[in-house]
């Protein structure tokens, strides 16, 4: 048999060389950025206009009515405490003695037993009391406050009977002609007899003497 000759052996494709790559292009050097100019300086701030200096706050005024007396019945409370006295105090806002535009006066009336040591001799421990309260009361509110301190009434017996006393020798002095001189008092009992005469039509009054021994003296109008 005829051996069949062998199928020569297809040659094999040569693979194609590599087309050779391209030389990258070197890379332009970045250029060196330019130094920024330099930035304008900051516009300078304006001054700020120096802050108005604050004016002093004013000393507060004290409050209307009630919470001034509130003090002021607080103060005379502790002062009996410290004296060892048993007391209760009652405060009321009045008008002013005489009337018009000035502020109410703060009114505190004190009650209990045997409190006649309060008052003592023609009313000087009463006020005595009443200036002590007075300064204590102006120093916590930072103003005058007018305070009347009254012992069981003792201060509106007084004044009443001060202006029946003054009704009553006006028309003396009237009926006679002569000026009349009433007994030493202290100022806010003369006071009481200038304001109940002060529009009566025939006398009118003036203080005269010093100290302790003040006086109102009643004076018919026709001798001056």
């Amino acid at each position: 048999m005829r051996l069949l000759a062998a199928a020569p052996e297809e040659p094999e494709e040569a693979e194609e060389p590599e087309k050779p790559k391209k030389p990258e292009k070197p890379k332009k050097a970045e250029k060196a950025k330019k130094p920024k100019k330099a930035e304008k300086a900051e516009k300078a701030e304006k001054p700020k206009k120096p802050e108005k200096t604050k004016k002093p706050k004013e000393p507060e005024k004290p409050e209307e009515g009630g919470d001034v007396a509130e003090a002021a019945k607080g103060v005379l409370e502790a002062l009996l405490a410290r004296l060892g006295l048993v007391a209760s105090v009652v405060s009321e806002v009045k008008p002013p003695l005489g009337g018009g535009d000035a502020p109410g006066v703060i009114s505190l009336n004190v009650k209990g037993d045997d409190l006649g040591i309060l008052i003592g001799r023609r009313g000087q421990t009463l006020a005595s009391l009443q200036h002590i309260v007075r300064l204590i009361l102006a120093h916590q509110v930072k103003a005058r406050v007018p305070i009347v301190i009254d012992v069981e009434g003792y201060k509106q017996r007084r004044y009443d009977a001060l202006r029946a006393l003054a009704l009553r020798v006006a028309e003396q002095v009237k009926a006679r002609g002569r000026q009349f001189a009433l007994e030493p008092m202290p100022a806010y009992e003369r006071r009481i007899i200038h304001l109940t005469l002060a529009d009566h039509p025939d006398v009118t009054t003036e203080s005269t003497g010093d100290g302790e021994v003040r006086k109102v003296v009643i004076v018919p109008k026709k001798q001056r």
